[in-house]
């Protein structure tokens, strides 16, 4: 468990995910130090003791967190790749940049093993979000709504081996299957977009708000670095797999961050979904 009588170093994006990590850092008395990323600030971190730095800025974000007292540091939030010709890196991020091109070739697990490897280096331990959090982490079985009939636990199972292929593959997290069809894999685009692909395609595939039909998994990429980018699952993901006319969401359990556990449940069972945990051993 991180050490809270120093700081917690938030590395942040956009999205809900570090305000959540950040607000449940606050509450077990804990400060937060938040680098927020040039091009990716979330506003409601704005408040919060920290800067904004760019993605290249590796001396200032480190010289940053040290300054701080931060010996914990915590990477979460929507970051896209960079267009590396485009960076302005400080000396140390020159020095780094050629490893990091040369990793973000291989794919973004391979990317993001650089950077946390950089940071332990420089003497920070580096900790995933569910720990930062507390735990958003969630087990095997239904969470929200019924237990999936035949037809959708084949639908999750087929999307699980497609979502593992792509994750073999270092693409990407999540997969959509409607009666056996494969409708949309999620790729550099994020699952809301992917889902909003799902949502613009003829209902004669896919189910709509009188008929759900179809699922959405997400699940970690195999051998993932799980400190970073682990698949996460919030109101606005419900919300999404719903307009889409689908019928529930799986997860790997244990290998996605449930953000605001009781609100999406509330939401699921609202809008007619299931959430269910399947095990890792799946496909």
């Amino acid at each position: 468990m991180n050490d809270t009588s120093f700081p917690l170093g938030l590395v942040a994006g956009l999205g809900q995910l570090p305000v959540h990590v950040a607000t449940a850092a606050k509450a077990r008395g804990q400060d937060v130090y938040v680098i927020r990323l040039k091009g990716f600030v979330e506003p409601a971190l704005e408040n919060l003791p920290g800067e904004i730095i760019g993605v290249a800025q590796m001396g200032k974000i480190l010289k940053a967190l040290k300054a701080a007292g931060c010996k914990d540091v915590c990477f979460c939030g929507i970051v896209k790749r960079p267009d590396f010709s485009a960076l302005k890196p400080d000396l140390k991020g020159i020095s780094l940049l050629p490893k990091f091109v040369a990793a973000a070739r291989k794919g973004d697990d391979a990317l993001l093993r650089v950077l946390v490897g950089t940071f332990e280096k420089e003497g920070f331990r580096v900790i995933g979000a569910d720990e930062a959090s507390g735990n958003l982490l969630v087990g095997e079985g239904v969470l929200a709504g019924m237990m999936p009939d035949d037809s959708q636990m084949s639908d999750l199972r087929k999307a699980a081996q497609v979502a593992a292929e792509m994750g073999r593959l270092d693409i990407g997290q999540g997969a959509i299957v409607c009666d056996g069809l494969v409708l949309c894999v999620e790729a550099q685009e994020g699952t809301d977009q992917m889902l909003a692909r799902c949502a613009g395609l003829d209902e004669t595939v896919r189910g709509n708000a009188e008929n759900r039909r179809g699922v959405l998994v997400k699940r970690p990429k195999p051998m993932q670095e799980r400190r970073i980018d682990l698949p996460a699952i919030g109101v606005k993901t419900v919300e999404g797999t719903a307009a889409a006319g689908l019928a529930g969401i799986g997860f790997e359990a244990n290998g996605a961050l449930l953000m605001d556990e009781q609100e999406v449940r509330i939401r699921a069972e609202q809008l007619g979904l299931f959430l269910y945990g399947f095990s890792k051993d799946w496909a």
